[in-house]
């Protein structure tokens, strides 16, 4: 039995590598070659946070234009969101005003963290951790984190910083031996 199910939404444009982040989540495996998403995908995760046992329903959702229609309706219900952009991909940074816009437009509230995906690529990088900073405050987004799926850096912090997040807007009771006694 589980304390608590959030449903995640990992978004972003094509190819930052949120079906990598996912993967590396899941399986701990890396795929140079990860084929990239049609739609969406799903998959869920038994995550143990601070003594709670959480299910994360995991949503990675395509990058691609032709998609986004979709969007919308992939957000019901949604209670915590990866933002995801590639450190070196100028325009995949400067898209994620766009991203938020459609989430406005659903009128869905939910703690949502900015994710610098591919930190292993340094020597590319076109996006600094500064920047990145910067602009996920000023567009009141709920934290900010680079990781690696090549490598594994960052990735549970990733899914451990958003979860902190989403116990912030939904308390949880935790389970403590007395109300399993009885």
């Amino acid at each position: 039995m589980y304390n608590k199910i959030f449903k995640v939404i990992i978004f972003g444009d094509i190819n930052c590598g949120k079906t990598s982040l996912r993967r590396r989540l899941m399986d701990n495996i890396y795929d140079a070659h990860c084929r990239k998403t049609i739609g969406v995908d799903f998959q869920t995760k038994d995550f143990d946070y601070d003594g709670m046992d959480l299910k994360l329903m995991i949503w990675d959702f395509a990058g691609e234009e032709r998609f986004r229609y979709m969007f919308p309706q992939c957000l019901k219900g949604a209670m915590g969101g990866i933002l995801m952009y590639d450190i070196t991909n100028f325009s995949s940074f400067s898209s994620i005003s766009n991203w938020l816009s459609i989430i406005e437009g659903t009128n869905q509230r939910f703690p949502i963290i900015l994710v610098g995906g591919k930190s292993d690529l340094e020597d590319s990088r076109e996006v600094s951790r500064e920047e990145a900073i910067k602009v996920g405050r000023a567009m009141g987004l709920n934290g900010f984190i680079e990781c690696s799926s090549k490598t594994g850096e960052n990735i549970i912090e990733s899914f451990q910083a958003l979860t902190t997040k989403m116990l912030k807007y939904i308390p949880v009771k935790k389970r403590t031996t007395e109300s399993i006694a009885t």
